[in-house]
């Protein structure tokens, strides 16, 4: 197993802590954005019902490619061919331990500290940018999953790591520990670049209106 050298600092460094607490803030921030979202959009469409499609980590499209959405409110990367792709903000990441794990005592890692360990990937098929990224740019080894839940379990019961968006509530048994080499994981709002109803481009409107501020 490796671990991380002394040039990521001593655990729980202040540096580290205040990585966490500026991701948990930007989760706050960006729960109150959609509320507001929500709020502004029902105002200007009163008459509009909305249904919401929740899906699993294997399309990050959220059936947008499909037909089974209008919308989806996803995170990037992934193939954006015929799709309309609107950033909305930028969360980091880290990676996803056990907490009795030697690498959580750290309070920054690299890439390269997990390159020997056993991750949690998706299934063939699922889009290649989106795999990719989330195995943090290389093929990986380890078992496959198709939801959230199904990523907590295979650390909690089998020590595989993975990566997840800093500040999220986690059970006391996980960490996440920050990445100082991986890209922020960025939230986005897509569309079909067919699709021309004005409700839609209303809401992408609102969506990133609400998310500059």
């Amino acid at each position: 197993m490796r671990t991380s050298s002394s040039t990521h600092g001593p655990p729980s460094s202040p540096a580290g802590a205040t990585l966490l607490d500026e991701a948990r803030a930007l989760l706050d921030r960006a729960e109150r954005v959609r509320v507001r979202v929500a709020a502004a959009f029902r105002r200007r469409h009163p008459g509009v019902e909305i249904r919401i499609r929740e899906t699993d980590l294997t399309d990050p499209t959220c059936g947008l490619r499909a037909g089974l959405v209008d919308l989806a409110l996803t995170r990037a990367p992934f193939d954006e061919t015929g799709l309309n792709v609107f950033a909305l903000r930028a969360d980091p990441v880290g990676a996803l331990l056990r907490a009795d794990d030697l690498l959580a005592r750290h309070d920054r890692l690299a890439l390269a500290d997990l390159a020997d360990r056993r991750w949690f990937r998706f299934p063939d098929g699922t889009d290649a940018l989106w795999q990719a990224y989330w195995n943090g740019g290389e093929p990986r080894e380890g078992p496959v999953v198709r939801a959230v839940q199904e990523c907590v379990q295979a650390v909690l019961w089998n020590g595989t790591v993975g990566l997840a968006p800093l500040g999220h509530d986690l059970p006391g048994q996980l960490t996440v520990v920050p990445l100082a080499d991986m890209a922020p994981s960025r939230v986005v709002v897509a569309a079909n670049e067919a699709d021309t109803n004005p409700l839609i481009r209303s809401f992408v409107r609102i969506a990133t209106a609400a998310y500059r501020d």
